[in-house]
């Protein structure tokens, strides 16, 4: 993986700010930092004003593993192209296929009884289910793991201290950055995350450029970024270097 803010870097962020390029973006990890409780996610103030800056001049999206009212609740009035929630799934108003969330939620929460720290999130068309403030993690991952294998017509995948539960053959986050890829017109795709659920979009073919916040070997990203503060210092460098371009 290449470091996105290196000299060596430079050419290719050069070229996304000379090209019809859409700017996409995962939520939590990556333009909010990584909290305790779901609920206290914020984007910094910085943050807030470099997105807003950055959306007059590309296109952007939002591609987050939250509902999608969830994360417009949390734009703070940052106006961008899309706003995409469930991990790519949802586009508009949710909606529960066949009851299958119901249904899940309902076994999850008989299979694993009363852990303390651990608790299921209903998001409409998909679930998360916390263990970030167990006690035990390993074994209340093993035991979460071990329930979901039960559901049926489920795609279970991990995240930080999270294990997410989707229906099977719903779009994921390379599904949905494509598609808005193609509805946008666009020639190029930035796309940056964090977590397991992007690497579908990391993935992507075509004229692609993946940042990964934080460095790791098994990811089909092929750049990152150390940490993830060091978001605003991309945001700062795709605005600066397309502000000349967009003014001629």
């Amino acid at each position: 993986m290449q470091y996105i803010l290196s000299k060596t870097s430079l050419p290719i962020v050069t070229r996304l700010a000379h090209e019809r390029t859409l700017c996409a973006f995962d939520f939590d990890g990556t333009l909010s930092s990584i909290v305790d409780h779901p609920d206290h996610a914020v984007m910094r103030a910085r943050t807030e004003n470099l997105l807003r800056r950055l959306a007059l001049l590309y296109p952007c999206l939002i591609v987050s593993g939250r509902a999608r009212a969830d994360v417009l609740r949390r734009m703070s009035g940052v106006h961008v192209a899309q706003v995409i929630g469930n991990h790519g799934a949802e586009t508009g108003s949710p909606s529960r296929p066949h009851h299958r969330v119901d249904r899940w939620k309902a076994a999850l929460e008989l299979e694993l009884g009363p852990v303390p720290g651990l608790w299921v999130e209903d998001k409409g068309i998909s679930l998360a289910i916390h263990y970030r403030q167990t006690a035990r993690k390993a074994d209340a991952r093993r035991r979460i793991l071990a329930a979901t294998r039960k559901l049926e017509r489920a795609r279970v995948f991990g995240g930080k201290q999270v294990v997410n539960v989707v229906g099977d053959g719903v779009p994921n986050k390379g599904d949905a950055v494509a598609a808005e890829r193609d509805r946008l017109k666009c020639t190029w795709v930035l796309y940056v995350g964090d977590d397991e659920n992007d690497e579908d979009a990391f993935a992507l073919c075509g004229n692609m450029v993946p940042v990964r916040i934080g460095r790791k070997l098994r990811s089909h990203a092929r750049y990152f970024l150390r940490a993830q503060k060091e978001i605003d210092n991309l945001l700062e460098l795709l605005l600066r270097l397309r502000e000349p371009v967009a003014a001629r």
